[in-house]
């Protein structure tokens, strides 16, 4: 909200406001105050001052406080990390846990409800495993516990790119998950390549190891009670005699595994089996009012239904998780 096209006011309380585009010095806003003149050339989607700002006064975006003036800030100032600084609030960790969530708006074809105007629950066609899980993507996984067994995984995975694909219509593809790790911080990494190993969007893998790693392999095994059977295969470099013939071993397993995950079909689940995982990949100025509030909005139907969000990157929430309780 804002009575000029190139700013964006997030909020009636909100004392700044974004550029939609690089402004100049002197260059004059028409805001809900009243004209304002930029104090000097401000970025596109940066924050200007709408209003006066007392040094150590909140600084409003979103209604919300996202810092306190370092200095007095004069109307037209561009506001970053130059005259902006932290301090202590009290926030409103309301829980409401138990509040209805937004029920999903009806298919095309329209969607059947109880009696008591409640929707039914919605369906999502995925691939059930046979242990319950339930997955959205049907790959082979080829796992690397070593940064040293990493080219192995890739030369494994990029036999089955392209044309090699093409007899296995109903798996998403081989893929290779390497990492720059394995005898420093194993610990956590043996949690990861379980959980990628165990993933329900995994109709099989193959977990290569170099030999002599922290993370090696029989370990891991062991202290995640990994399976082991023809959908879930293990080899060791310095075992099997050398790169070559471990590629060429893990050629031949991958081979026999598409065969079993092209069986697979999807079939209608529940969405309260779903698990959406929210990643930042690149924020900038505008997030916070374009893909946020859609995938927030997105939470919150399948949340609705039964099903789980989780936000993978906590760093970008501190300072705000009162407002994750209401």
């Amino acid at each position: 909200m804002s009575s000029d096209e190139r700013i964006i006011i997030l909020h009636p309380h909100d004392n700044v406001a974004v550029l939609k585009q690089d402004m100049a010095a002197g260059a004059a806003i028409a805001a809900p105050q009243g004209k304002i003149l930029c104090a000097q050339a401000i970025p596109r989607g940066h924050k200007l001052a709408l209003a006066p700002i007392e040094a150590g006064a909140a600084v409003i975006k979103y209604d919300q406080i996202i810092g306190f003036a370092a200095e007095a800030i004069a109307p037209g100032a561009h506001v970053h990390d130059h005259n902006l600084t932290l301090g202590d609030f009290g926030r409103d960790f309301e829980r409401d846990f138990g509040r209805d969530f937004p029920a999903a708006a009806p298919t095309s074809e329209g969607a059947e409800t109880a009696q008591d105007g409640a929707e039914t629950a919605r369906m999502f066609q995925g691939y059930r495993r046979a242990d319950g899980r339930a997955g959205t993507r049907n790959f082979i996984a080829v796992l690397s516990t070593v940064n040293c067994s990493a080219s192995v995984c890739r030369a494994i995975a990029n036999a089955f790119a392209g044309p090699a694909m093409d007899d296995y219509a109903h798996v998403d593809g081989v893929v290779a998950c390497t990492h720059d790790f394995g005898c420093q911080s194993h610990e956590r990494l043996d949690r990861v390549l379980a959980g990628y190993a165990l993933h329900a969007n995994v109709a099989g893998f193959v977990m290569v190891g170099l030999g002599c790693e922290n993370t090696h392999v029989r370990g891991l095994r062991e202290k995640y009670r990994l399976p082991e059977h023809d959908m879930a295969r293990y080899l060791v470099i310095q075992e099997e005699g050398g790169t070559r013939k471990t590629v060429e071993r893990g050629i031949a397993m991958v081979r026999e595994m598409l065969e079993r995950a092209n069986g697979c079909r999807r079939k209608p689940i529940p969405a309260a089996e779903l698990v959406l995982g929210l990643e930042c990949g690149g924020s900038d100025a505008y997030s916070g009012m374009t893909a946020n509030p859609a995938l927030g909005r997105a939470s919150d139907l399948l949340v609705g239904q039964g099903g789980t969000a989780v936000l993978s990157e906590t760093p970008e929430i501190f300072g705000a998780e009162h407002l994750l309780t209401r």
